[in-house]
Parts: C-alpha cells; structure tokens; sequence
C-alpha cells in the first residue's frame, strides 16, 4: 500500500505541516507528493514542466485539493482532472477551509468523490485525515485504468 501516491494540493505551508503530521500519526506511509498551486497540481498529473521527466504511469490513489490556490483555482484543477480521460476517474477529496455553500456545490458539480472542511482543532483534522486515509487508501478500490 506505501507505492500508492497521495496528492497534496496544498499552498499553505502550515497546513501542508498538518497534514503531512496527520498522516505519518495515522500510520499512512505512502509517498505524497505536493504541489503548492493549481499549476503546479496540473503539471504533476500530466507530466509536464517540471515534471515532464516523472513516470506518467505513477498516478495518484487519491488527491487531497484544496480550492483557494495560486496560479489556477482549485476548482479549475478539478474541471481539469475531469475533462481528460488519463484522469477522469480519479479520486478527488476537496480539503478546504471553504464552508461557502456556492463551493461545496460547484465542487461536487464538477465531480469531487469528497468534500471536507478541515477542522481547526489538530486532534480534529487529525482524525479526519486518518479516516480519510483509510477509506481511500484501504477500502476504496480503483476504477481499472
């Protein structure tokens, strides 16, 4: 289970430490790999600028994205994954501190497999970052490519 890929999508550098904190306290080894803007997030998924070099064939187990990102919106990161075939199907958990009713919509409107709101308590965003781990790096099974 540690070769499954976890993208953090993520500009907050704090809340990067959190969650990167949350997992390892959860037992969840996986690789995460963190890209700290929409354009970042992209490149990283389609194998291009600085990651022109990287295995396409690696892909995500799951995408923890957060909306508000530099460079191209979280939510335009999503319109992305949906609208190409190469990851269409993979899992994207919203990971946001967004309440806004207008982003929980659009975001399962164009195709989120989640919405969370993260917690401000650390024990809190703890727990939900371990039972997120399980589902989708347990119990969830992939779609085949």
């Amino acid at each position: 289970m540690s070769n499954r890929v976890i993208l953090l999508v993520e500009d907050n550098a704090n809340d990067e430490a959190l969650t990167q904190r949350a997992l390892k306290k959860a037992n969840i080894i996986n690789k995460v790999v963190v890209a700290r803007d929409g354009a970042q997030a992209l490149d990283y998924l389609f194998a291009r600028g600085d990651f022109a070099a990287r295995d396409p064939g690696e892909i995500p187990q799951v995408i923890l994205l957060d909306l508000n990102l530099p460079k191209v919106g979280g939510l335009d990161v999503l319109r992305a994954i949906r609208a190409d075939a190469r990851t269409k199907l993979l899992p994207v958990v919203v990971l946001t501190s967004s309440k806004q009713d207008r982003d929980l919509v659009d975001g399962y409107s164009l195709g989120a497999n989640s919405y969370v709101v993260k917690p401000v308590d650390f024990s809190q965003f703890s727990e939900a970052v371990r039972q997120l781990g399980l589902y989708w790096l347990v119990l969830n099974v992939l779609s085949p490519a």
